[in-house]
């Protein structure tokens, strides 16, 4: 068993045995290799061990110097974690072995490490640091060992699925629907037209849950692909997506032209271009849980998600004429005959994120920052697109009820 404690000035790690091992199996191996590694995270040297491995000291106990306070840090060196930089620790934070230590054994800081490529700095007033509520929240939302085996099996079953037929449930769904419904008697053009419409977007509806209930399992092109499907059936106006777009910057670089790609660029009937950004559902990725000057800032992953259409939008609009042309020469395969792109004051739309675990005021802060981009950014999140898939529902089903009560 580990125990972490704060003594003075330091940040201590006890191993205490468990069953009838003892502590002895430790001092061999650091008398032998020089070194122990403890839950697979921990490791120390033998001058990082407070008691002697000699022999000579009978404690069932071995305590290690974990970190040393430093201002208001405790500092743990990167070698005893295993990661690239030092790890600094807010004093006032509550540590102990959970802070470092996930399910299986898994070390957290190296997953974060894996990430980054700076110090890892928790708490206080650095820049860059985790504030301890988002860090709190990290350690909570972890994954479990049983989330991991559901990922893996989730993930399998992803691309099993087309060899050996098996369907979602969203498509299950819709197919047991459609075999429970009652065969209409004949029916006017309208009717007909709403009543697909209805099963359409509520396909779309069933689709979209289980997809964001299981959105792990998406490799990430995956998850745009079918996305991008069922987004063309929400907005019918747009025929064509055109992916990894290759356009002109005129403007980075003075000494030359640089060439830039755009993931996904949508084409309506008539030819007319947009952009869209299309990220996967990572929760909490759009606002910061505490405040700046009494206000919910946006997170990297949204504002650098804004930042790049935007410059999307730029360069798009500054190459014009020629753009059209070379990249309809280009791309005309992927586009119905005779029709012509044009590039005029294009938009962007962003789906990105989750707002169904917003608190306090982050709605209001997040509302004010899309209508600051709305004249050509449209920034939508997960659970705002199922509202407007909702509402489309609610309102093809109420036409029908004052239809039908018009034709009693």
């Amino acid at each position: 068993m580990l125990k972490v404690t704060k003594r003075e000035e330091q940040l201590l790690l006890t191993y205490q045995p468990d069953g009838f091992n003892g502590v002895r199996w430790l001092d061999d191996k650091l008398l032998e290799d020089g070194s122990v590694t403890l839950r697979r995270c921990f490791t120390f040297t033998k001058s990082d061990l407070i008691s002697p491995v000699d022999g000579s000291s009978d404690e069932e106990e071995r305590t290690f110097i974990l970190g040393t306070r430093f201002n208001e840090y405790y500092t743990i060196a990167g070698d005893i974690l295993g990661v690239k930089h030092d790890v600094l620790l807010d004093i006032g934070m509550n540590i102990n072995t959970k802070t470092f230590v996930a399910h299986r054994d898994i070390s957290i800081f190296r997953k974060i490490d894996e990430l980054v490529d700076e110090a890892i700095v928790v708490g206080g007033d650095i820049e860059n640091s985790i504030p301890l509520i988002d860090f709190d929240l990290l350690l909570k939302t972890f994954p479990t060992s049983t989330e991991l085996t559901h990922y893996s099996r989730s993930r399998i079953s992803r691309i099993l699925k087309d060899y050996f037929g098996k369907i979602s449930d969203a498509e299950g769904s819709l197919t047991r629907y459609l075999r429970r419904k009652k065969k209409l008697s004949p029916i006017t053009n309208e009717s007909l037209l709403s009543n697909f419409e209805l099963q359409k977007f509520e396909y779309i509806h069933a689709e979209l849950e289980s997809m964001l209930e299981d959105s792990e399992s998406y490799p990430e092109k995956d998850w745009q692909e079918k996305i991008l499907d069922l987004l063309l059936l929400i907005f019918p106006k747009y025929i064509a997506v055109l992916e990894n777009v290759h356009i002109k910057d005129f403007y980075s670089n003075p000494t030359r032209v640089t060439d830039r790609y755009i993931d996904l660029m949508l084409v309506d009937a008539n030819g007319n271009t947009d952009i869209i950004e299309v990220k996967k559902p990572f929760p909490r990725a759009l606002l910061s849980s505490h405040k700046y000057r009494d206000n919910h800032t946006p997170k990297k992953e949204l504002a650098g998600s804004v930042m790049q259409a935007e410059k999307y939008l730029f360069h798009l609009s500054k190459w014009g004429r020629a753009g059209e042309q070379e990249i309809y020469k280009r791309r005309k395969a992927e586009l119905p005959n005779n029709i012509e792109l044009k590039i005029t004051n294009p938009k962007a739309m962003l789906l990105i994120g989750r707002d169904n675990d917003f608190a306090g005021e982050q709605s209001f802060d997040f509302e004010i920052i899309r209508r600051k981009y709305a004249n050509m950014l449209d920034v939508i999140t997960y659970d705002d697109l199922l509202r407007r898939v909702s509402n489309i529902i609610e309102m093809i089903n109420r036409k029908t009820d004052l239809n039908e009560a018009a034709n009693d």
